[in-house]
């Protein structure tokens, strides 16, 4: 049964001088599952969330300012290009973002310190395209089919 707080005790005293004597008896000890991990670690919101978006599978890029998604994304334009088929996806793939990043700039700033995106350079990241590219394989050769011999048209009948 646990004590009534005596008077003239705050209760944050009193509480604290039970949870002393419960560790110093071990009763924590003897429970299932053990100690709370990353108690001392001084944890900011933030921190919090990105551990947990972390665990759930969600992308993390979703949760930065504008300005930091857009650069992300233009640090990782290389590697989605590298996905594509063709020149004229990957320059889409660069048009696209370059306008993005220009309706971006119209918008008012959220603060003088927000980050603000550049434009990726469309030949740059096509020609990286095609250096990084393996080369076509050749096409094979289908047999050129023989030419059927051409009956006279008095042998016909």
């Amino acid at each position: 049964m646990t004590q009534r707080k005596p008077p003239g005790v705050s209760f944050e005293t009193w509480v604290d001088r039970q949870i002393t004597q419960a560790q110093e008896r071990g009763d924590f000890a003897r429970l299932p599952g053990g100690p709370l991990k990353d108690l001392d670690r001084e944890q900011t919101a933030y921190d919090w969330a990105l551990a947990k978006a972390r665990r759930e599978g969600v992308d993390t890029g979703a949760m930065l300012p504008p300005g930091l998604r857009l650069r992300r994304e233009r640090d990782d334009l290389p590697e989605r290009a590298a996905r594509l088929t063709t020149e004229a996806e990957v320059r889409a793939l660069a048009e696209d973002y370059n306008a993005r990043v220009e309706a971006f700039w119209r918008q008012p700033a959220e603060s003088r310190w927000a980050a603000v995106p550049g434009l990726a350079d469309v030949e740059a990241l096509v020609e990286g395209w095609m250096r990084d590219r393996p080369p076509p394989e050749p096409a094979p050769v289908a047999p050129s089919p023989q030419p059927q011999a051409r009956r006279r048209w008095w042998r016909r009948r």
